[in-house]
């Protein structure tokens, strides 16, 4: 990969985290890239270890498998001065990617659940609810092994949406 490629590639990244009004997980980057053909898994992973490596995203974890970049604000005045070199027919394939995919992408980076070893057997799970960058509802708890920690992950991922009813109710009530 010659210099140019690898720009156009960090600048890509850094547009696609300016534009988007919250996190983007690595798989959310990755799928982007793959699905408008840009380039292959590979690049793309070491296009984000370099940008983290220059300060110009920052990340952060959001599960055993899951991190989560955003644009700093070094990555914002660098894309400032060189966004001129992305053309606007990217531009335009990145803004109509985020239309089409806007709810499942905000799904996957809103709501992160989390699991890891504390003494012996126990684990402690931390879910979340996130809004932009603010953390609008955790719920953290300690279970008595790995497979019941996953599970708890899996079902808070899947039925976040109840849970969270149910836990307001009564709370409220």
């Amino acid at each position: 990969m010659n210099n140019e490629t690898a720009t156009l590639y960090k600048l890509i990244v850094l547009y696609m985290l300016q534009n988007a009004d919250y996190p983007l997980s690595n798989s959310d980057i990755s799928d982007l890239v793959l699905d408008l053909e840009y380039t292959n898994y590979f690049t793309i992973q070491q296009v984000l270890s370099e940008l983290e490596n220059s300060d110009l995203i920052s990340s952060e974890s959001a599960g055993p498998n899951a991190t989560l970049y955003r644009i700093t604000t070094g990555g914002e005045v660098t894309l400032g001065f060189f966004e001129n070199k992305i053309s606007d027919a990217i531009k335009d394939d990145i803004r109509a990617y985020f239309q089409t995919h806007d709810i499942a992408l905000r799904k996957d980076t809103s709501i992160t659940a989390e699991y890891y070893p504390v003494s012996g057997q126990q684990y402690n799970v931390r879910c979340q609810v996130r809004d932009k960058n603010a953390v609008t509802f955790e719920l953290s708890f300690r279970m008595q092994g790995k497979e019941q920690a996953e599970a708890a992950c899996s079902n808070w991922k899947k039925n976040n949406d109840e849970i969270y009813a149910y836990l307001m109710d009564m709370l409220i009530q």
